[in-house]
């Protein structure tokens, strides 16, 4: 090979080894769901359990960084109290609680996992309270 053509093959491979490669993002991850499952009313004294299943891409996150529960007396939130979640398997964590004063609660469920954060909300009645139809602005 004469010396020009060597020089046109080393500046090839020189240019094809400087051409950008298309650096495409890397594609989001599916979002955590958490589903609180909370119930309507409640007797006052009465153990209420609350549970929330969290999935990704419909399977069971057996492995959450974080689950508590904040529960707070409507009106109230700047008292609410943080319980750690128990893991039941297959995605279920719960909370037990007993509530002995007559009163619309607020519960809601932090769950970080994967890199990712949801905190769903519900409302329950202890007694004859009655539960708002939409949560308060204070409570949210």
């Amino acid at each position: 090979m004469n010396r020009k053509a060597v020089c046109m093959m080393m500046l090839g491979l020189l240019l094809a080894a400087c051409t950008p490669e298309k650096n495409e993002p890397p594609p989001l991850p599916e979002p955590v769901e958490a589903v609180l499952h909370v119930p309507e009313k409640v007797d006052t004294g009465e153990e209420v359990t609350v549970s929330t299943t969290i999935t990704q891409d419909g399977d069971p996150v057996d492995n959450p960084d974080e689950v508590k529960y904040e529960i707070w007396k409507d009106g109230h939130q700047e008292n609410s109290e943080m319980l750690d979640a128990v893991s039941k398997g297959n995605g279920v964590y719960t909370v037990s609680k007993t509530f002995n004063e007559e009163a619309v609660y607020y519960v809601q469920v932090h769950v970080t996992a994967r890199g990712l954060h949801t905190m769903p909300k519900s409302a329950f009645s202890v007694g004859n309270a009655v539960t708002p139809a939409e949560p308060d602005k204070e409570a949210q």
